[in-house]
């Protein structure tokens, strides 16, 4: 019988880009992948082995966001010069360009049903657009800063932002107003997402921390203080069980939000990690770096099906029985989300803060665990100084872990991080070694076939600069 919680494992890695990525996507298909770099290109990188990749120029300066359409028969970029093109992912790299904004366009969204645009700016604006003619519809404008991020809801219905102005905005994309702002995080925000179920939302700053809210009640459900440097992108998986996180402090990090602790730390990229992206279905996710590498994970972690877990999980920890009346009747609202278990999801992720009862865990250790990989502590992930800030918005954690035992476990992973991220070193350094080999031996068999061209048909050798 295999295991409903296993690690997650690097599966592939691509190089191709001159400069940092900055945004990555899968098609909905599995069969490819498009990142966006600083390099002012896009590329589209296939799965399978031996496929070539895809180069596709025409921005003018750094591409700073891209996004498959649902379909994948498009995809979108936002650009640094101040443009938005639509290409078609094939051999010629076709595209429509628009100029979008008066300032670099940090971010394109397409809605869930393919038929329009969302794009984030420099110039402080939202804008929406239709993809057919790329016709313009109406902008957002009450950021005071650089606006990074821009999504829809799963439904298309409401409007997330992320801005330099410190906060988190949500917009009603019918009356085009702004229904609430979020002022919690104390640096710029980089990124925000919708929960699948379309009930929470989730944003990254430069603050070092990720916050995840509920947008019914706009009350802040959960806070996770587990980078020690700027967090870049986050991505929800598609249960809704999980959240990936990417930061200057190069790693990823992997977050059940069931049970509101960290559970995986990744490292693999040499420099911070930029953005980070699952596939449609949740089996693999992409991260991309200033190292210019694209790295392809298979997620192994949540590979049972996911409304099973969830009914273990509650049947360990009595769940089912002590709901509290008014989460019961935010239970049956969540219903109309995509799928019935992300709802299930999201009320879980609910229930651990604002009761402070854990969820059972699925599973304590895992053999061959993966040099990238390195597993976090069982403790509250709560910092002490926003416990007394967040006393009203959520119970305090629970108290089963000892501070001085969760110091101590918070020690050993801290450690178990700077071997794997030295191992991580290591293998890259095997690595040049060999090619500087291989490098050697190939120039050693050129010169001793000159040498013999020069003895057996008296030619001269090619003079060396």
């Amino acid at each position: 019988m295999t295991s409903a919680l296993d690690d997650p494992t690097l599966e592939r890695h691509f190089k191709g880009h001159r400069d940092t990525i900055t945004s990555v996507d899968f098609n909905c298909n599995m069969k490819q992948i498009v990142t966006g770099s600083m390099d002012s290109c896009l590329m589209i990188w296939n799965m399978k082995p031996q496929m070539r990749a895809y180069r596709f120029v025409g921005h003018k300066d750094a591409v700073m966001s891209v996004q498959f359409s649902p379909s994948g028969h498009l995809v979108a970029s936002a650009s640094r010069d101040k443009t938005v093109r639509l290409w078609v992912p094939s051999v010629k790299s076709e595209s429509t360009v628009f100029r979008a904004h008066t300032g670099t366009v940090r971010s394109v969204n397409f809605s869930s049903d393919g038929q329009t645009l969302v794009t984030a700016s420099d110039d402080k604006t939202i804008k929406v657009w239709t993809v057919h003619r790329q016709k313009f519809l109406f902008s957002l404008s009450q950021h005071i800063n650089w606006v990074r991020c821009a999504k829809f809801s799963p439904d298309g219905r409401l409007i997330v932002s992320a801005s330099d102005d410190k906060t988190v905005k949500i917009w009603d994309k019918t009356s085009r107003e702004c229904i609430h702002s979020f002022y919690e995080h104390g640096g710029y925000v980089s990124y925000a997402d919708f929960h699948p179920s379309g009930t929470c939302i989730a944003a990254a700053s430069t603050d070092n921390t990720v916050k995840v809210w509920d947008i019914r009640s706009s009350k802040l459900l959960q806070h996770y203080q587990v980078h020690s440097a700027v967090v870049n992108g986050l991505a929800f998986h598609p249960s809704g069980n999980y959240l990936i996180t990417a930061s200057n402090d190069s790693t990823l990090k992997i977050l059940d939000l069931v049970e509101g602790r960290l559970l995986y730390t990744l490292h693999g990229h040499q420099g911070p990690a930029t953005c980070v992206a699952f596939s449609r279905t949740g089996d693999y996710f992409a991260s991309g770096g200033s190292d210019e590498q694209v790295m392809v994970w298979r997620t192994n972690f949540d590979a049972a099906d996911y409304g099973e877990v969830l009914k273990l999980q509650q049947r360990a920890s009595g769940v089912e029985g002590d709901v509290p009346s008014a989460n019961a009747g935010s239970k049956a609202s969540l219903h109309g989300s995509t799928r019935h278990l992300q709802s299930q999801a999201s009320e879980a992720a609910e229930l651990t803060d604002g009761h402070g009862s854990r969820l059972g865990r699925r599973r304590r250790s895992s053999p061959g665990r993966s040099s990238q990989t390195s597993r976090g502590p069982s403790v509250s992930l709560l910092c002490p100084q926003q416990q007394q800030q967040q006393q009203q918005q959520q119970a305090s954690p629970d108290g089963e872990v000892p501070t001085a035992l969760a110091n101590t476990l918070e020690h050993i992973v801290s450690q178990l991080d700077v071997l794997t991220q030295t191992v991580a070193i290591l293998e890259q350094r095997l690595t040049l070694t060999e090619d500087k080999l291989k490098e050697c031996i190939d120039n050693q068999h050129k010169i001793s076939l000159q040498l013999q061209s020069k003895e057996g048909g008296g030619t001269h050798m090619p003079s060396e600069g």
